[in-house]
């Protein structure tokens, strides 16, 4: 029986095709991929051909129909020849073999014509198989196609059009209104929205606009902002842009979604490794019963013949073929689903696993938050206003490379829009606590409360001491500005929550995610305060990253559990939980290494589809595995009471159908829709 697991994929440069499994064949051989089809139909043709000449008078006992089954017996066992060859080469006694010995038995009886209709409906249940998981690989196949063979880029001051994989880091690529990116990379120039969702499954165009430091972004490619970030295989929109290429065409994102979806395919799920368990332990069994009931003609009065054709009959009814595809059907099913709505899932195990879970545990920082801190309030003393507090802050702070210091700069200039700011000198950092520096000959400090009064640095005024605290509770950072004598007010920031957070964790719940924990490296109650934001009930704060292993292994004791986190900081916590699941892995080379699940896009709303696609998936794998053992332990009976061979065969290949065809159902997965309230 043939497994789905093998998926072609194109190389270059020397590289090689691997399958993934030894039981796949390509079956397209010299007449085109529909060669075992045709086949299996002039099987069908020949024994339809031979069983009305036997009907006629004049042909009755000629040779002419023994011919005529005997090319059926050809075309329907050429393929069905050739795998149990392979097999028998590899020491591997399977299902393709156990068909061809019933085929030859019933051709020892001289019933010709049930042979040649076992290996007629057994070639055309092959030949439909592959047709219907041939769909399935070819949702993935098609990611391959997404990326443009020829890319525009700028060299030698002028421009070229060359070959996408000649494209190296650094190149300036031209991409006009409506075309597809042809690689990885950073807007230099122009503005327009960019369909991502080949990519990330992102439904709506991201607007895209140049970045702000060309520099930082080649040195630190990871780190782009999702605004001037672009992947191959996207489609651009109605404005020019200019990218400058961060990966060559075999490193990109699409071209290890590519790579990573085939090589989920040989990752054999917990039901996949029972099935093939089990069916190493059946195989024999049916042996034995078949040669078993070779016999029977000694214990009851019947002729050899009889008894002989009951065990061919057995052996045909037993054959585990639809168990042996109810699986690794629904698994590349709900791998390819997955892959086209922008989640990598890295094989049947991590499928399985996320359908299996009853908890989640987010990290905070760039999870269930934006990832970068903003200015949520800012309180002036009486004797300035909001606007000086401002000046003075962001004249400081823009000459440190603090992250909470770039956000005060960021969101005051945007504040400020172009009024000047006063002149800023000897400025230092106090490490852990702040800063301190001259403007316009006065010192000025800005850091945490603790700060002041300490090393010379003056006290801070009980109202400010108060207002601090009020901060604090409601979940900010706190940045105090005082500048000689004088108290200018306080700052305060906040790591914000995403705007997909809590309608994600609402979706979550409807589909039966019990317990869902935020863990936090941050003080408790930033933590409690992000929770109650995005709707969560538990949040565990004040956590090293050791913590954080502690509390997943701890969790993980009660339920299964999964790590939500980026790829990076949280990998030992992800590892140690039953699933680890990356944010934004599409700009992440990390997060698409570590995790078992990884979403392309930064945005949590992709989780309920996976988790919702890997229990429609579970769902599909127990139904495929009830009616395939179902049908053997029906139809094994059934022969033994008389039930002829092509009847077996029919309700056999027609449940092996069956299973491939449920299976396929998740090609068309839908997220539920979350409820009004």
């Amino acid at each position: 029986m043939k497994r789905p697991t093998d998926v072609p994929r194109k190389h270059k440069d020397g590289e090689h095709d691997h399958k993934s499994d030894d039981h796949s064949h390509s079956h397209s051989d010299f007449l085109g991929a529909n060669t075992e089809l045709i086949f299996a139909l002039s099987s069908g043709a020949l024994l339809a051909i031979g069983y009305g000449l036997e009907k006629v008078p004049v042909a009755r006992g000629d040779w002419l129909p023994t011919a005529c089954y005997i090319a059926a017996y050809f075309f329907g066992g050429f393929f069905t020849v050739r795998e149990a060859i392979e097999n028998l080469r590899k020491r591997r006694f399977e299902i393709d073999t156990l068909m061809l010995v019933a085929a030859a038995g019933a051709a020892a009886l001289g019933a010709f014509a049930e042979g040649a209709l076992l290996l007629f409906l057994f070639s055309l249940g092959h030949a439909l198989e592959h047709y219907a998981m041939g769909r399935a690989k070819r949702a993935i196949e098609a990611l391959s196609e997404l990326a443009p063979p020829v890319a525009t880029v700028k060299r030698g001051g002028g421009t070229h059009q060359i070959p996408v994989e000649e494209l190296v880091v650094g190149d300036l690529v031209i991409v006009k209104s409506n075309e597809r990116l042809p690689a990885d990379g950073f807007v230099i120039e122009g503005v327009s929205s960019v369909n991502q969702a080949p990519v990330t499954g992102e439904s709506i165009p991201v607007d895209k606009s140049p970045v702000r430091d060309a520099a930082a972004a080649r040195a630190r490619p990871d780190s782009i902002d999702a605004t001037s970030r672009v992947f191959a295989g996207t489609i651009n929109g109605s404005g020019a842009i200019e990218v400058e290429v961060t990966r060559r065409s075999s490193e990109s994102a699409l071209a290890k979604v590519i790579k990573m979806v085939s090589e989920a395919e040989a990752q054999k799920s917990p039901t996949q490794r029972f099935t093939e368990k089990f069916e190493r332990v059946f195989v024999p069994a049916v042996l034995a019963l078949s040669i078993a009931l070779l016999f029977s003609w000694v214990i009851i009065d019947e002729p050899f013949r009889d008894s002989f054709y009951r065990s061919m009959a057995v052996l045909v009814a037993a054959s585990p073929c639809a168990l042996a595809i109810a699986t690794p059907s629904a698994v590349l099913s709900g791998v390819a689903r997955a892959a086209r709505g922008g989640v990598l899932v890295k094989g049947g195990g991590p499928l399985e696993n996320l359908g299996s879970l009853t908890a989640i545990a987010f990290d905070k920082t760039g999870t269930l938050t934006e990832g970068r801190p903003r200015i949520t309030d800012i309180v002036p003393s009486s004797l300035i206003s909001e606007q000086q507090l401002l000046k003075s802050t962001v004249a400081v702070e823009r000459l440190s490379d603090h992250p909470l210091a770039e956000a005060i700069v960021r969101d005051g200039m945007e504040r400020l829009k172009s009024e000047p700011l006063p002149t800023v000198t000897d400025m230092r950092s106090l490490t852990g606590r702040g800063v301190t520096a001259i403007v316009e000959g006065h010192p000025i400090w800005i850091g945490k409360a603790e700060m002041f009064g300490t090393d010379g640095i003056p006290q801070l005024s009980k109202a400010t001491l108060s207002e601090v605290r009020r901060l604090r509770e409601n979940g900010r950072t706190t940045m105090v500005v005082r500048q000689g004598e004088i108290e200018l007010g306080v700052i305060g920031l906040m790591d914000t929550p995403r705007s997909s957070a809590r309608p994600a964790l609402q979706q979550l719940r409807e589909i039966g995610i019990k317990r869902m924990i935020m863990i936090s490296g941050d003080n408790q109650i930033v933590a409690d305060a992000i929770a109650r934001d995005v709707g969560l009930d538990e949040a565990w704060g004040d956590l090293m990253p050791d913590d954080k292993v502690t509390s997943i292994k701890a969790l993980r004791k009660e339920a299964k559990v999964a790590m939500v986190g980026d790829g990076v900081n949280d990998a030992p916590a992800m590892a140690s939980a039953t699933v680890g699941i990356a944010m934004g892995a599409a700009g992440s080379d990390v997060a698409l290494e570590t995790a078992d699940v990884a979403l392309m896009a930064d945005d949590l709303r992709h989780l309920p589809f996976a988790v919702g696609l890997s229990r429609q998936t579970r769902s599909i794998i127990l139904q495929n595995v009830f009616v395939s053992l179902g049908v053997v332990a029906i139809l094994i009976p059934a022969t033994i009471g008389g039930l002829a061979i092509g009847a077996a065969v029919a309700v056999h290949e027609g449940s092996t159908l069956l299973v491939v065809g449920n299976a396929l159902r998740l090609l068309a997965y839908r997220t539920p829709k979350v409820s009004s309230t």
